[in-house]
């Protein structure tokens, strides 16, 4: 991929990709990447539906942004896109009867799939432009709600 020729950056695209510049902290941007999206879901109402909506939408947001970045920045799923992981968190948490202390298990599981990439997260990855910056934390965090559904299960 080539850097943009243009002088001028992609601002919107890169506002809406970087989480408002959450995406340019100097080390683990994906971690602070998902803490925004704890701080998302905690304003969001809890219905379903809304939450619903809210990760569609950043699906779309993201896979746009995320083609827009990668152009930008010449590379991959770039390090400063994070609102794939703030998109993570909300599918983590969706449907989870959890309060703050199961949030932030979520939040560790979501972070321990988003490095490991079972598959078939692994594969997501791979696909074209900001679609496969999207779909590889979507599947990361299936996994970590699964798993923290079956732990509230076990506590229950």
């Amino acid at each position: 991929m080539e850097k943009r020729n243009d002088s001028r950056p992609p601002t919107v695209a890169l506002v809406v990709a970087t989480v408002c510049g959450v995406g340019y902290a100097p080390v683990a941007p994906g971690t602070f990447g998902s803490a925004a999206g704890l701080v998302l879901w905690w304003i969001l109402p809890g219905a379903p539906a809304v939450q619903a909506a809210a990760i569609a939408a950043l699906f779309v947001l993201g896979s746009w942004s995320g083609n827009v970045a990668e152009r930008y920045y010449g590379r991959t799923d770039p390090g400063q896109v994070v609102i794939d992981e703030v998109m993570g968190m909300l599918i983590t948490l969706f449907m989870n009867p959890v309060g703050w202390r199961g949030a932030i298990g979520g939040f560790f599981l979501f972070r321990l799939f988003d490095v490991i990439k079972p598959y078939p997260a692994n594969r997501l990855e791979r696909l074209h432009g900001g679609v496969g910056v999207m779909a590889d934390d979507g599947m990361a965090a299936i996994y970590a709600n699964l798993v923290l559904r079956g732990a509230l299960y076990v506590v229950r």
